[in-house]
């Protein structure tokens, strides 16, 4: 019984990283990405993240924090202070549409693993009264 609760509590975690991980990327979409021809440490250039699923030993999941490859894609901006001579930009890789998706899959996941501790929680509650 207490597995079930840790799994539940485990998939908990894992969405609401996701969440936060895709809320974070968005909120730094149009900030100034990795100059792909740069030195390796590029202060303030923003690094777009995704969140990995991995399975634990007990049966829950992980979420494991990964870049994203390639961190930065071109675009045409002129007016940008932070294009090159050629007018273009280095922006975070960052899809809206994917990560506007990627946050309702996370917030449905929380929202089944938040309804599945409920449903572990009248059980016992359930078993506790039989007991008595």
């Amino acid at each position: 019984m207490i597995q079930g609760f840790s799994i539940s509590v485990s998939g908990l975690m894992a969405q609401s990283k996701r969440l936060a991980v895709s809320a974070d990327n968005v909120a730094n979409m149009r900030s100034r990405g990795v100059d792909p021809d740069g030195p390796r440490e590029q202060p303030g250039a923003y690094q777009p993240k995704r969140v990995q699923d991995v399975t634990t030993g007990g049966g829950g999941v992980r979420g494991e924090v990964r870049p994203i490859a390639p961190a930065s894609v071109r675009s045409y901006e002129p007016s940008s202070p932070d294009a090159n001579s050629e007018g273009l930009v280095d922006r975070p890789n960052v899809n809206l549409a994917e990560e506007l998706v990627t946050q309702i899959q996370a917030q449905r996941a929380y929202e089944a693993n938040a309804a599945a501790i409920r449903t572990q929680d009248e059980i016992t509650d359930s078993l506790l009264d039989i007991k008595s």
